[in-house]
């Protein structure tokens, strides 16, 4: 494996710092509402409508996310809009798709050599 910036040493604080972040972004639920929330802010109703899930469990996972510093929120009235805080969460998930699709797509092609 190529060496990096990000494989230099790093402290056992870091690395559980890292470790947190991950398990944050671990939940499939929370994933799906940071991709619902890539074109922009949106008000938790519309948050529920994207996940079809109740109000209690979005706002829950709302506040890990935004307690994690990935997504911000802002009050306005009696609405609550939220928004990703840090853009490098897209790059991450970007990332982790691109890599899955590679590796289906080499899946795809070692069963199609075994399929004649």
């Amino acid at each position: 494996m190529p060496r990096t910036s990000s494989s230099r040493k790093l402290t056992d604080t870091a690395l559980e710092l890292i470790a947190r972040r991950f398990q944050v972004l671990s939940d499939p639920l929370r994933l799906k509402l940071i991709i619902a929330l890539e074109q922009g802010e949106k008000m938790v109703k519309e948050l529920m409508a994207a996940t079809d899930k109740p109000q209690a469990t979005v706002s829950r996972q709302l506040q890990v996310l935004a307690d994690a510093g990935i997504l911000a929120r802002r009050r306005a009235g009696t609405c609550v809009f939220y928004r990703i805080a840090d853009p490098a969460i897209m790059v991450l998930c970007e990332t982790v798709c691109g890599s899955l699709q590679k590796q289906f797509a080499r899946q795809a092609e070692r069963s199609q050599l075994f399929s004649d």
